[in-house]
């Protein structure tokens, strides 16, 4: 018994009918290895951006998205004053408060000063 422990060799006339990659390759495993890891992260970028090639397109979408919400909701806001006007005055026409200041002459405002004169 050897206390060497031995290498494969490679073969000394690889088979010519064999694709390249099927030939020996020294440090097998360490290639085997990092194809693994290679393989793990673009899963895990996969996961995290999407399967797209062009994640980073996409993320020029959400400024647009924010935005467009923003208007949808300034549009139905206005879309609510409006609404809301209309039935206050529908409201107001009904107790007969349009009808009194439209009937009723202009009301003349007496100025007089805000502030007491003192010298």
């Amino acid at each position: 018994m050897s206390s060497k422990t031995q290498t494969p060799s490679p073969p000394t006339d690889p088979d010519p009918q064999l694709p390249e990659a099927f030939h020996y390759t020294p440090d097998e495993e360490k290639y085997v290895l990092e194809a693994d890891a290679l393989r793990h992260r673009q899963l895990r970028s996969a996961l995290l951006y999407g399967s797209s090639r062009y994640w980073r397109r996409r993320q020029r979408v959400w400024p647009a998205v924010i935005g467009g919400l923003i208007l949808t909701a300034l549009v139905c806001g206005v879309i609510a004053l409006i609404g809301a006007f209309d039935r206050q005055q529908e409201v107001n026409e009904q107790r007969g408060f349009g009808q009194f200041r439209q009937q009723s002459a202009p009301i003349s405002v007496f100025e007089a000063p805000l502030l007491p004169d003192r010298l």
